[in-house]
């Protein structure tokens, strides 16, 4: 199925490594012209120099304000991927008052943040759009020392349903991706220990985890009007994880 955006343009954030720096460099190669989003300035000079074309703005979606002021003069938008998120894992007896509100910072109240530059001017331009937020399995599934991480992703997942309810009229269409643990290259560090992946992979029906490109697919779809009738939906990329 061939995806084309040119004319299209995209912002996606924490574009910097994993999903969101692979999102970045396809909506490249399918046309759009990018904005990458990250708050390290080192990945995205290196997301620069491997791309051609796309922009960049570094800064700390934590901070509200710093957000808001480096984005009021992006431009319209028409496709929007929010990817940026923390995951701070400890046991729940152990959780930290500061890690709540540093992962609620970043996983859900950017968020809302930057969907709302973006969406108000969609609606003020009478455009319409596309907007996929990156989720988890975790969002419907406990997982050991996720219980911050998970009550994040849970938020997120019921944010962008509400999101869809009260965009759509405006044509703006929302949409979760829901992965299990993905390859990149912090997760084959972190699940590349037998004992800790094995007990995972047991449960996945397909027995691997997920590849980068299987996400990326899957959020290029649903930005493209090859999904113009799908909102308000949580796509599981999990090999089956949540079936079970």
């Amino acid at each position: 199925m061939e995806i084309n955006f040119n004319g299209k343009r995209a912002l996606v954030t924490g574009a910097g490594q994993g999903i969101g720096r692979e999102t970045t460099k396809r909506l490249a190669d399918c046309g759009a012209q990018v904005i990458a989003l990250s708050r390290t300035r080192e990945h995205l000079d290196s997301l620069a120099a491997e791309t051609q074309g796309i922009e960049v703005i570094c800064v700390d979606l934590a901070d509200w304000e710093k957000t808001r002021n480096a984005l009021k003069s992006i431009g319209h938008i028409d496709l929007l991927v929010n990817n940026a998120a923390i995951a701070l894992l400890e046991p729940f007896i152990d959780i930290k008052p500061e890690n709540i509100d540093r992962s609620f910072d970043v996983n859900v109240k950017a968020v809302v943040n930057v969907s709302q530059m973006i969406a108000r001017g969609m609606i003020e331009r009478k455009t319409g759009g596309s907007i996929v937020n990156v989720s988890s399995q975790a969002s419907q599934a406990a997982l050991q020392d996720h219980a911050v991480y998970c009550a994040t992703k849970g938020a997120l997942d019921m944010m962008s349903k509400v999101m869809a309810l009260e965009l759509g009229p405006n044509k703006i269409r929302v949409n979760c991706v829901n992965p299990t643990v993905v390859m990149t290259a912090m997760g084959k560090i972190g699940w590349s220990k037998p004992e800790k992946a094995n007990p995972m992979l047991n449960k996945i029906p397909l027995g691997r985890f997920a590849d980068v490109h299987e996400v990326v697919d899957v959020i290029l779809f649903l930005l493209s009007d090859k999904a113009s009738m799908i909102t308000g939906t949580t796509v599981p990329i999990d090999g089956g994880f949540l079936a079970c």
